[in-house]
């Protein structure tokens, strides 16, 4: 750990509990980004940024719980971080008592021995401006060169961003990681006949050497912008409606936010019951995992200084866990899932890792082909989901699809259904997991939603 890091929480700490802390805990996290962006032949924008945040945390025991506070600030001088720990614990004392509220009750993770997740190769950091500003324009003018109809876009992005966390507590733990991610990402528009489709497509890994190429990047981006044109809307009907890679983990998204200890606790979840249940068709295996090398959710430690680990949330259909940090499991009764997600300016709270349903069998075509008449979606708009009732209401545009081929392209529709009735109708998963992010999903049918069009 660098020395930097490591005196500077340990003065936060040191502080806070000679004010009057029970616990505390501290944060620092240094980060340096750098992104650009290429419109057609111009630079639309470069920017590089650094930053540092401190978060500090004071807990104060009382008679029913204890009280609590956070605050953050850049400067990391002796004598700002010494006046940030007093404020903390000043404003701790105004707060309500919480019984639920304090540190792990032990378990954190060995900070001598934090596994290697492969999150950053160190030869990245030399990474020059223009080699970024490069990628961009690659993916510009490959998108720009597939057709005659790409005439303009919305540029294409590459980004780099690299971080160092470090976490201490008063219970003993201080730990330290270093990762970072590297994206390219491309936005053509297509235009025929007065009418025009955007579309995009986007790489992203830990490490530069894991990119897609730029030119493949821009190249299926404009391809997916093509597929679109001529698009159109369906008379309203009830059909299987297939996720592709891009759109299904969407889906994933609001399982886990139901899944979240928080939700749970304040009756905020159609899961809040369902414990041991089968929630799922047996197709569907649910794994939040953040020890997977090389994962853009991975972290040797969440936000508490627990370990992180593998967890099976839906196993064959069957709910096996919540999503929990110390906080949510002692009011549920249970134990952290080292899913603790915390940054500097925050208290924890709870978060998916690297997220993804377990694949199937069978590509996408193959799923299609399956399919004699349904939707494909290729996009969703808006956030049209209930987590209490499970009601799910989305804008979208697709793919129809009529004997098992792609007939036409779709757009203004709804696609509607409850997650609950969605989750056991799920007929088909496809063999392709694709990371575009934290959470990553292969293709997925549902054996029946309501398309709304017409």
């Amino acid at each position: 750990m660098s020395v930097v890091a490591r005196d500077v929480i340990a003065l936060a700490l040191r502080r806070a509990k000679s004010a009057g802390a029970d616990q505390a805990d501290a944060m620092l996290v240094e980060a340096d980004s750098l992104e650009s962006r290429v419109r057609g032949d111009e630079i639309d924008f470069v920017v590089q940024s650094q930053e540092r945040t401190l978060g500090i945390r004071a807990l104060i025991r009382g008679s029913d719980g204890r009280r609590s506070a956070v605050t953050s600030t850049s400067d990391l001088s002796e004598a700002a971080v010494e006046r940030m720990a007093d404020e903390t614990v000043a404003i701790a004392r105004a707060t309500a008592e919480d019984p639920f509220a304090g540190l792990p009750d032990g378990g954190f993770a060995s900070s001598d021995a934090l596994p290697d997740l492969d999150l950053f190769d160190p030869g990245d950091r030399n990474v020059a401006v223009e080699a970024r500003i490069e990628d961009a324009r690659r993916a510009e003018q490959a998108a720009r060169s597939v057709d005659e109809r790409i005439q303009n876009s919305e540029g294409s992005q590459a980004a780099s961003h690299f971080s160092r966390v470090a976490y201490g507590n008063s219970e003993g733990f201080l730990g330290e990681y270093e990762s970072a991610s590297h994206s390219l990402f491309s936005e053509p528009l297509a235009h025929e006949n007065g009418s025009m489709q955007r579309d995009y497509w986007m790489t992203v890994g830990r490490r530069l050497s894991a990119l897609e190429d730029p030119a493949a990047v821009g190249r299926r981006a404009a391809e997916r912008a093509l597929r679109r044109l001529g698009a159109r809307r369906v008379p309203t009907c009830e059909v299987p409606v297939i996720f592709d890679a891009v759109t299904a983990p969407s889906l994933l998204r609001q399982v886990a936010g139901c899944l979240s200890g928080y939700a749970i606790y304040r009756s905020m979840s159609f899961l809040g019951d369902r414990m041991g249940e089968r929630i799922g068709s047996e197709l569907v295996t649910l794994v939040d995992d953040g020890r997977l090398p090389g994962g853009l959710g991975s972290k040797p430690f969440d936000g508490e200084g627990l370990p992180t680990r593998r967890n099976v949330l839906i196993e064959r259909g069957e709910l096996c866990t919540w999503l929990l940090d110390s906080y949510s499991a002692r009011k549920l009764g249970g134990t952290s899932t080292g899913n603790a997600s915390r940054g500097p300016g925050g208290a924890p709270g709870v978060g998916a890792t690297n997220l993804w349903l377990e694949p199937g069998e069978g590509t996408l075509e193959e799923i299609v082909a399956d399919t004699p008449r349904g939707l494909l979606v290729t996009e969703l708009i808006g956030m049209g989901f209930n987590p209490v009732t499970g009601d799910y209401s989305r804008g979208a545009a697709g793919l129809w699809i009529e004997d098992g081929k792609i007939a036409h392209p779709v757009e203004e529709v709804t696609v509607a259904g409850n997650l609950a009735d969605m989750l056991t109708s799920i007929d088909a998963v496809g063999e392709e997991l694709h990371w575009l992010g934290r959470v990553a999903s292969p293709p997925l049918r549902v054996a029946r939603m309501t398309v709304a069009g017409e």
